[in-house]
């Protein structure tokens, strides 16, 4: 059984381990990302953000974040499911919990970054409703897909 979690500081290490997973294995680790990965506290959560963790009896076999861009807007980020434990819905529950907490705070709009290689990923977004905008100033070198999703018809 999957059970999603709150980050706390003693994850650290293991939200560094899955998503430095998947950007290794992409080629797409950046030193935006490393700033992230290396102060989660710092970067998101004392900047208004949230971190969920996917946790499979002692094992945190995901990650997925809420950053906050402005008042209002959050950017999905650092969603990342180790491997061995990919195509069993974990994906889809830690965005859901993301989605329900952006609902939660009144949250307009989510956006996020990806790139065109994670066609798994993109499938997903779209399937809750994220649709594709220029990927324009975004924080990522590698970062060539942006997408958003309106909430609550705010923005």
């Amino acid at each position: 059984m999957i059970n999603i979690i709150e980050y706390e500081q003693k994850h650290h290490e293991d939200f560094r381990r899955l998503n430095l997973e998947w950007l290794e294995k992409y080629n797409l680790a950046e030193s935006h990302d490393l700033e992230i990965l290396d102060d989660p506290k710092g970067t998101i959560l004392d900047r208004g953000g949230v971190i969920y963790m996917a946790q499979a009896g002692e094992e945190l076999v995901g990650s997925a974040a809420l950053m906050k861009e402005e008042e209002g807007v959050y950017e999905l980020a650092k969603m990342a499911v180790t491997t061995s434990w990919q195509g069993k819905g974990i994906s889809k529950m830690l965005l859901e919990k993301c989605l329900a907490t952006a609902r939660s705070w009144n949250a307009g709009k989510v956006t996020l970054y990806s790139n065109s290689q994670l066609q798994t990923a993109l499938t997903l977004y779209k399937k809750y409703g994220f649709y594709h905008v220029p990927a324009e100033n975004s924080p990522f070198v590698t970062a060539d897909v942006r997408m958003e999703l309106i909430m609550n018809g705010k923005i």
